[in-house]
């Protein structure tokens, strides 16, 4: 079995060994660009269509080129079926503004790797990370972190990009070295009026009986598509779904504490900020509710 599978948007298959960006690639440079992270499940792609659309929406939002969903669709296609169906896959769709060097008085084609003449577009395959199955059986522990910003700014600073899922990701990786120094996995952000925010690479969720919260799009949080995917499939069995503002006292109060994400799917919270949290009796069903969700989005994709 291959351990990485790399395809450009021509839908050739790449050396994944091989040098791919240049040097002067503002995705490297800058962190100018977005992507999105999708799980292949049996040799295929789960919630591909909602993902392309968030990847569509990010680029609208950095004034990227409109990309071409037809051609990211066959070079995920290609590359989930160079993975193959025996083990699940994390899955990759890169795209950047291209190289500084073809500026906009120049415009200098980039060959297999453009997607227009100046931007750059790639599909990477790689092994689902060895925390995920812990995380999806045993659950995770978990701080809060200030982010160090209201939630007021999303709407008042559109230029800072919050709701966009870009290759600017830093500070999310700071923050999740800073959780593991603290002997946790993962990471809580939070507003300065102590309002949930989202975490570094996933979308927090409380339950409180059969009702499911989580933080509006407006707070400047990522739409969880792992969320999405559980708020209809839990509204189909009769649960109660909001998006609706919560704080720091919130997560301690609920009966259980999840965060979703695209390829851990769903991990409760164990432990926050030092407190063990018991899981609920509904905690299976939850779970179950999630793969279900996104089974259900992985059988719409026509293939």
């Amino acid at each position: 079995m291959v351990d990485r599978v790399l395809v450009t948007l021509d839908g050739a298959v790449q050396d994944p060994d091989a040098p791919l960006l240049s040097a002067d690639d503002f995705g490297a440079l800058r962190g100018d660009g977005v992507f999105e992270t999708v799980l292949v499940r049996e040799g295929k792609p789960c919630a591909l269509e909602l993902h392309l659309a968030r990847l569509r929406r990010s680029a609208q939002v950095l004034d990227l080129p409109e990309p071409d969903l037809g051609q990211w669709r066959s070079a995920v296609e290609i590359a989930a079926k160079e993975w193959g169906a025996e083990r699940e896959g994390q899955l990759r769709l890169v795209l950047t503004r291209g190289r500084e060097s073809a500026g906009p008085a120049s415009r200098v084609t980039s060959g297999a790797l453009s997607e227009t003449p100046d931007s750059t577009a790639y599909v990477l395959v790689a092994p689902v990370p060895e925390r995920v199955d812990k995380a999806r059986t045993e659950g995770i522990s978990v701080i809060t972190l200030a982010r160090g910003i209201s939630v007021d700014l999303a709407q008042n600073a559109p230029w800072l990009l919050m709701g966009a899922k870009s290759l600017s990701y830093a500070t999310n990786m700071s923050a999740l070295r800073f959780a593991a120094r603290q002997d946790a996995d993962d990471v809580i952000f939070t507003s300065t009026e102590h309002r949930v925010l989202e975490g570094p690479r996933s979308t927090v969720v409380i339950q409180r009986d059969k009702q499911l919260l989580t933080p509006p799009a407006k707070h400047g949080v990522l739409p969880g598509i792992t969320q999405r995917a559980l708020f209809a499939e839990a509204e189909r069995a009769g649960w109660s779904c909001e998006y609706k503002s919560f704080f720091i006292a919130d997560l301690i109060t609920a009966d259980s504490v999840w965060m979703l994400g695209s390829i851990t799917l769903a991990a409760r919270v164990a432990s926050l900020d030092g407190l063990r949290m018991s899981a609920p009796d509904c905690a299976p069903e939850i779970s179950e509710l999630v793969d279900r969700g996104v089974a259900r989005n992985w059988k719409l994709a026509d293939w």
